[in-house]
């Protein structure tokens, strides 16, 4: 067997999203979402995303520079290289199905538009909805791809 064929990827850990205002959306991602914070720096926001998921909230522009990141006393943890994005993305959280009209409650008593809905082929729902940097947001339910 080739080095390639043995070699798979077991999930995405962390996706990324650039923002205009991180206190902003830092205040969304907590108070609409629930979503509770595991680092906080000048530039960034890691929000834990069901114990599995790391979203990433960048300030759009604050990481177009080599990051060095430190530990106690000053020692290297090492480097990320310079990132950044501009315009709306997408990104997209399982839910269960039973939590969807919940969800749809949430987002009406906090004034925020359902912009779209999708009835998969394979029985799941999704609605859509965009954050303060009209980046489109989904929930999901199972039954939607053919891995959830």
């Amino acid at each position: 067997m080739s080095v390639a064929n043995a070699l798979k990827l077991d999930r995405i850990i962390e996706s990324a999203l650039y923002v205009n205002d991180s206190a902003r959306s830092r205040k969304f991602y907590c108070e609409v979402l629930g979503l509770k914070p595991l680092l906080e720096t000048d530039t960034l926001c890691a929000f834990d995303v069901g114990g599995k998921n790391v979203l990433l909230i960048f300030q759009r522009g604050g990481s177009t520079q080599t990051q060095v990141l430190s530990g106690v006393g000053g020692a290297s943890y090492g480097e990320i290289p310079p990132h950044d994005g501009s315009g709306p993305s997408h990104i997209c959280f399982a839910i269960c199905a039973e939590q969807l009209r919940l969800w749809e409650a949430r987002l009406t008593d906090c004034k925020i538009a359902i912009e779209g809905r999708m009835h998969w082929a394979r029985g799941g729902e999704s609605i859509y909805f965009r954050d303060p940097d009209n980046h489109l947001l989904e929930f999901m339910t199972p039954g939607s791809w053919l891995i959830y």
